[in-house]
């Protein structure tokens, strides 16, 4: 499977949202991620349910919903509703795991789970099999434009040991500082997603940015 680019909505111009969604429409973005953020779990607010309902008739792309917030389990209906097709929890924001999971399921989408830059990959040992996909953090979550973390490397061929080992079809999704001078080590590691904000969003011609990262 060719690798898969995510734009992450949280760099766009909101002021402008439609025709940034039109860019991500024409573009070979295979993926919106779309990353929620309570200013609990992490020291930022972003955008919640309304932003989603107000896209998910003019976005063409699969919706990566990244809930960085507490008791993410509240909201797994109403952002079924609001059009995610992927929903994405934090490790370290889930008590009950396998129930949440299960649940994502029921809901009819997609589960993956988050790890923080400092959350081990054992800890997934036991769920991973039930797993579509897990996202590594390589930034520490909460604001765009950060600097890559190296151990993200490491951290992915660990994983994807795991995955090998329990017969797991989780992919594994980057996210935080990926742009042209890691994406291709990243994917020669063993990722299977590419989350990219402030390097698609900003860049002068975001659309071929994105090409670049599908094609390298």
């Amino acid at each position: 499977m060719k690798h898969l680019i995510a734009p992450s909505l949280l760099a766009a111009d909101f002021s402008n949202l439609s025709s940034e969604i039109e860019m991500i429409n024409q573009s070979e973005a295979d993926w919106l991620h779309l990353d929620i953020m309570d200013g609990v779990f992490v020291p930022n607010i972003s955008f919640g349910i309304p932003v989603l309902e107000s896209i998910k008739d003019k976005c063409q792309k699969p919706m990566d919903v990244h809930l960085m917030i507490v008791e993410p389990d509240r909201y797994i209906d109403a952002f079924k509703n609001a059009g995610a097709n992927i929903y994405n929890v934090h490790y370290e924001a889930c008590t009950h795991l396998h129930r949440t999971v299960q649940s994502i399921h029921n809901a009819g989408m997609k589960a993956g789970v988050t790890l923080n830059p400092h959350t081990p990959v054992a800890l997934l040992e036991d769920i991973i099999s039930e797993l579509d996909l897990v996202l590594l953090m390589s930034v520490n979550p909460g604001f765009g434009g950060q600097k890559f973390i190296e151990n993200t490397y490491n951290k992915i061929e660990q994983l994807k040991e795991l995955i090998l080992k329990k017969n797991s079809r989780a992919l594994i999704e980057i996210d935080g500082g990926v742009d042209n001078s890691n994406a291709k080590k990243l994917i020669n590691t063993g990722a299977d997603v590419l989350v990219a904000g402030s390097y698609v969003f900003k860049s002068k011609n975001p659309v071929e940015t994105i090409s670049l990262l599908k094609n390298f």
